[in-house]
């Protein structure tokens, strides 16, 4: 086979054990689920699923709700018991979404560090993700005051612990939880303000700055994926309902607690050392986090340039970057047009989608060397012409043009295959697989794109396949035989899979052959 530079550069693949045995694990999903529907494509989308899960539950519970030291406990105790079938299914499904919006989160946070996605300029989605963990957190814990039973009393008294550690109180918070008489009932209100209004304010502001500069973010995930998500709550929630301990009493020790570690993790840690080695991991682990797309490793490709010459001012590449990181400005060299684009460098990711939206990108347009109106000054439009124009002899060669950060193209053997590898599949104009069958002569393309649902550049598989679905411009043309042009969307990995996928878009394109010389042949008797 021959392979054309895939143009890779350090630290851009997924390496180590780590990402291979996520590649495998997202696999085993993907059987399951299909590309799709696979959970780990939308752990972001279904942590907020899980947050506004817990959101409604959670003002149900408040209807009935009563914040008072005496009234907290047997309320919950009312709507666990007295209405099970109501009051307690939502508690449990409460208790069960918020766990697994914490799970889906640092599912999230690992996938999204194992795969590097927090270098260049997306350090800022980075960045404002890492305060979201300790809100999530202490969303749970205000959560578990407000039951006041043995577990509320022990959040509390650890909670007061951690705050006394810090240098703001005159008086030491520990002496507010001595006796049941130094607890005063706005406490409770205060606690119920402060989970029902003020955090979640607090999540969603948070929520907003962490998308701020991704264009078309993926908040909802699939209905299927938030139907099942409901019913396993609903399962969980009927065959294993949320109860409370007995209730607080400040004046005995707390018994056995069975701790929810997904927020209630670091309170052991004050019993085992002190509230300022609490503080201290805490903030030491949240600067690590922070520091990350400070880490070496990982070249940074130039940016995208516009070469005004070439720039109608039409928008296409603006409406499709998926970071925001393209601006339709006035025009500046005084031709005949309205707008033309300006490039962001700081929130460039060199994906190199906005030349596949370029019509300048054509490669039939008689130009030595190729030049179009927006592009990687690394990765070329003319390269990619002159890569293509080279096929390996013979008949029947297929044109194989997919994502470096999909399936790796160099592990197809096959002689009458030429393979090129793109930073993401969406820089490829939608022109180039007419070009590659009209003009050099390929007898088809195979495209190959992340897995669906997975682009590692978020849209520029889906901007493909609408392009060559005459859905977007600029699109495929009509004239191009759909027969000859194929796409499948696989994991990294998956090769043997990329090895059958072009056996089978084979054996297609030599029985088209077949048939179209059998209709030359009864064509020329007809003559």
């Amino acid at each position: 086979m021959a392979v054309a530079r895939s143009c890779a550069y350090p630290g851009r693949h997924m390496t180590g054990a780590m990402a291979r045995g996520l590649a495998r694990l997202e696999s085993w999903f993907s059987s399951g689920f299909l590309d799709r529907f696979n959970p780990f494509h939308f752990l972001g989308a279904l942590t907020v699923c899980f947050l506004w899960i817990a959101l409604v539950t959670g003002i149900y519970l408040f209807i009935f709700y009563r914040t008072s030291l005496q009234g907290a406990y047997a309320s919950v105790e009312a709507l666990t018991h007295q209405q099970w079938f109501a009051g307690g299914i939502m508690r449990s499904v409460h208790r069960y979404a918020s766990d697994a919006a914490v799970i889906c989160l640092v599912a999230h946070l690992l996938r999204e560090m194992t795969r590097g996605r927090f270098r260049g300029p997306r350090w800022f989605s980075w960045l404002t993700g890492t305060p979201l963990i300790w809100i999530v957190v202490i969303f749970g814990i205000t959560g578990y005051w407000m039951v006041w039973d043995e577990m509320g009393q022990y959040v509390a008294q650890s909670t007061a612990t951690l705050l006394d550690a810090l240098p703001i109180f005159t008086e030491p918070m520990t002496r507010n939880f001595l006796t049941d008489s130094a607890i005063g009932g706005r406490l409770f209100t205060l606690i119920a303000f402060i989970h029902l209004v003020g955090l979640p304010i607090v999540i969603v502001l948070g929520i907003w700055f962490h998308l701020m500069r991704v264009r078309y973010p993926r908040i909802n995930p699939p209905r299927r994926l938030v139907a099942g998500s409901v019913l396993t709550l609903l399962v969980l929630s009927v065959f294993v309902p949320v109860t409370s301990h007995p209730p607080a009493d400040m004046t005995q020790v707390p018994g056995p607690l069975e701790l929810d570690w997904f927020y209630l993790a670091l309170l052991p840690l004050i019993e085992a050392s002190s509230g300022g080695v609490v503080w201290m991991l805490a903030a030491g682990g949240t600067l690590l986090l922070a520091a990350f797309p400070l880490l070496p490793g990982g070249d940074r490709r130039k940016p995208a340039e516009v070469y005004l010459p070439d720039c109608s001012g039409c928008s296409y590449c603006a409406e499709d970057c998926p970071y925001g990181a393209i601006d339709m400005v006035p025009r500046t060299d005084g031709r005949n047009f309205e707008l033309e684009a300006r490039v962001n460098p700081d929130l460039c990711v060199a994906c190199g989608i906005c030349a596949g939206s370029c019509p300048s990108s054509s490669p039939f347009r008689q130009r030595t060397p190729l030049t179009t109106g927006i592009e990687l000054p690394d990765w070329r439009v003319d390269e990619l012409r002159a890569r293509l124009s080279d096929p390996p002899a013979g008949r029947g060669v297929i044109a194989l043009i997919g994502c470096e950060h999909a399936v790796e193209l160099a592990r197809v053997d096959d002689d009458r295959v030429l393979a090129v590898s793109l930073p993401c599949i969406g820089m490829l104009p939608a022109s180039t697989i007419d070009h590659a069958m009209r003009r050099i002569g390929y007898a088809g393309v195979l495209l190959s794109g992340c897995a669906d649902c997975d682009c590692y550049h978020r849209l520029g598989d889906r901007w493909m396949h609408e392009r060559i679905d005459w859905q977007r411009p600029p699109a495929l043309r009509r004239s191009v035989s759909r027969e000859r042009v194929e796409v499948c969307n696989l994991k990294p990995g998956r090769h043997a899979e990329l090895k059958a996928a072009v056996a089978e878009f084979r054996a297609r394109i030599e029985a088209l052959r077949d048939d179209e010389d059998e209709l030359d042949r009864n064509t020329e008797r007809c003559a």
